[in-house]
Order: structure tokens, then C-alpha cells, then sequence
């Protein structure tokens, strides 16, 4: 998608339509341009109707990311994160891991309107519509070396229950190591990212990917079973003050994660979690699998399962987990 399709898209309403002449002498190009600009957006989530002699408009509005209301949405908690918007760009963390090797500051916040490369876990894409997703990636920088951050995917698992929650989306669920479920359907992932020595300083991108309103070209590509909020309950947040809730609870279980690490979110975490003391099978990076009954997390993040004769640990890595009901 073009700068310019951006620019046009801004000019537009969902209750009136507008002339390609008019839009194009606001933005100083020609008609062509403009309706160049407006073609084959169906594949990211924008329908546009047009009318001969009337102009355009949109089926649904957009509600476009805006810097000045999420900082003030964030109150006492703006001076802690530094916030950039971009209307588009293959992954923030790609962008933000970038930046982080070249001294960006802590509190280094990207947040894009639309992602066309993002990432998940295991090599997987996180597919997004224009206003229909949140895609944004923190950095943190951490005192402490790489081997001391063990459970911080959890962490933000938990920041992220703690906004849902006070945004009045219920009925979500953790399912370990980094992803936010409603009804075993995927509804957030988390991507973290590390650089740094092992004994410290360290730095974390947080990468977190949110689905407010999957249109249907966007979850047709999808390999797995999602929704999004817009299915769970009529009224959609406001996508700014939702961002700014995310951050605010981020922040804090940030800081508390640096100053005593996952030990004492685990309880938190583990009630959430929608496969606690319930059958599961691990699929192994070999081929194999382990089937057995989750018992819990470790205070590094490890997930429990206890099997026919022992308890074993994992980690993420290359594993999966899926249900064994």
C-alpha cells in the first residue's frame, strides 16, 4: 500500500461520500491518482464504495492510531514509554530490534497501522487488517543479562489479562507460552525478542499482536482458528485508549518482573491459563510427543506436565502444545 492510499483513505467518511476531484485538489494530485490509490484494498480489510458523479466512501470507518491521544490516555505513565506511529511496515520488531542495536531509549514504543510481514511464533505470520488489529512492539532494557529474563513472555501475558479485563473483554485465557485464547480460538500472540550479553544489560522487544476486527479476505489467510473482539461483544474499545491501557499494565509488570522476576506473577498467570490441570500433548521438535497432565509453571516460565511416571519440564522453543481431551 502506497503513502499516498493513506492519504486518501484519511479524506474519506463512512456517512457521505467525497469526489475524486475534491480529494485530489485537497491533496494536490490528480483524479488518477486518487483512484489509483483506492484500488484492490479489499485485501486488506477496506471496502470502499463508489458511485458515478458522487464519489467515495467507506463501508466502516476507520479508527486511525493517534499519538497525542494515547499519550494523554496514558496520563503519569507517557513519560515512560517513547511512542512512535507508522502507517506501514513489514514487522515492528524487525524495525524495533533495528533500532535497539543502535541505542533507541527504554520506553521505546512502535505501533503501525498496518503490518504486512508481521511475525509469530515459530516462523508463523500474524495477519492484520487496516484499523482491525493492534500491532505494536515494545522495548525494554534490563539491568539484569539475557539468562535472568526466563518467564518474561508470561509476564506480558499477564499485563495483557489485566488490560483485556479492564477493557471488559471476559472470558479470555493464557494458553502457555504466548498466546491469548477465547473459546480455544486465538485472539493475541506475543513475539519476544532478545538481545544483549547473558550476565547483562539486556534488551527485550516485545512484539504484541491483537485482533479487534478480522475482515474476512485477512481471516480467510489465517491457518488456525482466531477471533477477535468485535466477535466477543458488540462495542469495540477505542483503539487508541485500548493501546494506552496495554502500555500502562505493560510498564508495571515490566518493572515488577525486573525487581523480582516471574516467581510472583505465576499464581496470576497460572489462573488464567486455559489448560491448567488439564490433559495435553507436547509436540517435540524430533517428531515425538509427551502426553500428560499440566500441573503448573515453574518460576522461570518452564510449563509442568506430569506424565505416567514423572513430571517433566519445558520451555518454548520449537515446542507446541495442544489439548488432549
Amino acid at each position: 500500500m502506497k503513502a499516498l492510499t493513506f492519504s486518501v483513505l484519511r479524506q474519506l467518511s463512512s456517512s457521505e461520500f467525497s469526489s475524486g476531484e475534491a480529494i485530489a485538489r485537497r491533496l494536490g494530485v490528480s483524479r488518477g491518482s486518487v483512484w489509483q490509490a483506492l484500488r484492490d484494498l479489499d485485501q486488506h480489510g477496506i471496502q470502499i464504495f463508489s458511485l458515478p458523479g458522487r464519489g467515495y466512501r467507506l463501508a466502516e470507518a476507520v479508527q486511525w492510531l493517534n499519538r497525542e491521544e494515547i499519550h494523554a490516555a496514558l496520563g503519569d505513565k507517557s513519560r515512560l514509554i517513547q511512542l512512535e506511529v507508522v502507517e506501514i511496515a513489514e514487522s515492528s520488531n524487525s524495525i524495533l530490534m533495528q533500532k535497539a542495536a543502535l541505542g533507541a531509549a527504554h520506553g521505546s514504543c512502535l505501533a503501525v497501522e498496518l503490518q504486512t510481514r508481521g511475525r509469530g511464533r515459530r516462523g508463523r505470520t500474524w495477519h492484520t487488517s487496516l484499523g482491525g488489529s493492534l500491532t505494536f512492539s515494545l522495548l525494554w532494557r534490563f539491568s539484569q543479562g539475557a539468562s535472568h529474563l526466563s518467564g518474561l513472555s508470561l509476564a506480558v501475558g499477564v499485563a495483557l489479562m489485566r488490560a483485556l479485563e479492564q477493557a471488559g473483554i471476559c472470558d479470555a485465557h493464557l494458553k502457555w507460552p504466548n498466546d491469548i485464547l477465547h473459546r480455544e480460538q486465538k485472539l493475541a500472540g506475543i513475539l519476544i525478542e532478545l538481545q544483549g550479553d547473558m550476565l547483562g544489560p539486556s534488551a527485550a522487544v516485545i512484539g504484541i499482536g491483537l485482533n479487534l476486527k478480522l475482515a474476512a479476505p485477512v481471516r480467510a489467510n489465517i491457518d488456525q482458528a482466531a477471533t477477535d473482539i468485535a466477535t466477543i461483544q458488540p462495542d469495540l474499545p477505542n483503539r487508541n485508549h485500548l493501546l494506552a491501557l496495554i502500555l500502562n499494565h505493560l510498564s508495571g509488570v515490566l518493572r515488577q518482573f525486573e525487581a523480582e522476576g516471574f516467581d510472583r506473577l505465576r499464581e496470576e498467570w497460572s489462573r488464567h491459563h486455559c489448560y491448567h490441570d488439564k490433559a495435553v500433548r507436547m509436540l517435540l521438535p524430533d517428531g515425538s510427543e509427551y502426553h500428560g497432565m499440566v500441573t503448573g509453571v515453574a518460576e522461570d516460565g518452564a510449563l509442568l506436565v506430569r506424565g505416567k511416571d514423572e513430571e517433566r519440564r519445558f520451555t518454548a522453543g520449537e515446542i507446541s502444545m495442544r489439548s488432549n481431551a
